[in-house]
Parts: structure tokens; sequence; C-alpha cells
């Protein structure tokens, strides 16, 4: 897995100040996508030990409310087998930060069982995410207005609910 930036003070990608991991590769190719470099999934640095180490390290100061997954698309089959190990790594060592995740997937449709993004690790990767912001930017519902995402046909997931509900449950500041 590649990855394009890590932001270590973020405040525009989930609730409070975050740390945002940005990784290479997606096929959903967005019109107007604000990040079209990170379509190659060769884009940017490799994702190392080290790199997951400055994500921890990144992560522990106490004004930081948790750690954001962008991209490209973190949902994409390759990543994800990557980005679970990184999600249970926060949720053992850093167990009081959230853990939000963005995608231009849609839950119901692609990532759940049957769905076709879902692979071995992608339940444990939702189990392990707070919020789920899903769905692909679409141009004609952009609405800068709204928090957390760029279109009126995305929507911001409250995952814990979900999982445990088993229905799609918004999340409400």
């Amino acid at each position: 897995m590649y990855y394009g930036n890590i932001k270590k003070n973020d405040i525009a990608n989930g609730k409070g100040v975050r740390v945002t991991l940005f990784v290479s590769g997606c096929t959903n190719h967005c019109k107007n996508c604000f990040q079209p470099e990170t379509w190659n999934f060769d884009y940017g640095k490799p994702y190392t030990k080290a790199t997951e180490d400055e994500v921890i390290e990144a992560l522990k100061p106490s004004h930081i409310a948790g750690l954001t997954l962008l991209g490209g698309e973190p949902f994409e089959p390759e990543n994800q087998r990557e980005l679970v190990k990184l999600l249970r790594r926060v949720r053992k060592e850093l167990p009081e930060k959230n853990i939000w995740s963005f995608t231009g997937f849609i839950l119901d449709q692609d990532l759940l069982d049957g769905g076709r993004k879902h692979c071995e690790v992608t339940d444990e990767m939702l189990s392990l995410l707070d919020v789920l912001v899903d769905g692909p930017f679409k141009e004609e519902e952009k609405d800068i207005t709204l928090a957390f995402r760029g279109s009126r046909n995305q929507r911001v997931i409250d995952m814990k609910k979900s999982l445990e509900e088993k229905e799609i449950v918004l999340y409400m500041e």
C-alpha cells in the first residue's frame, strides 16, 4: 500500500483535532474529485511499519481526538488488508481515540457481505470504526454547508450503532 500524506493536526475530516492518513489507490474516479492524483495505487510513498509507528505517535497527544482514513480509497481491498492492522493497533494501544473513515463506496451496497468491495477483513475493519462517511462525491449534489461531506448523497454513519442495530444509524453530534 502507498499513501499520499499524513496530516497530524487536521480539523476538517472528522470531529476534533485528528491525525489523517490519505491512502493511495481508488477505482471510483468521482467526477471533480478533490485529489485525483490519489487514484493511482502507487502514488506517494510506500506505507511501512515506520509509517504506522509515525501515525501511532502522532495520535498520542491528549488534544488529538482520533484517526481519520481518507484517500484515494481506504476500502479498496488491497488497502483494507493493510489498514485493518493499523486500526487494530489503535484500538489496542489508544482505546480512547475514535476512528473515522471516508469511502466513496456505499456501505450497504458495496462493503457488507456480498458487496463488490467486501473482502476477508472488511467486517473487522468496519467493526473497528466509530464513524463511516460513505458514498461517492457527486458534483450535482455538492453542498459546501454540509459537515464532514461534500455532497448530499453522502452519509455520516455511526458504525457502532449501525452494527449493533443491524441497520444504518446516522451519526448525530
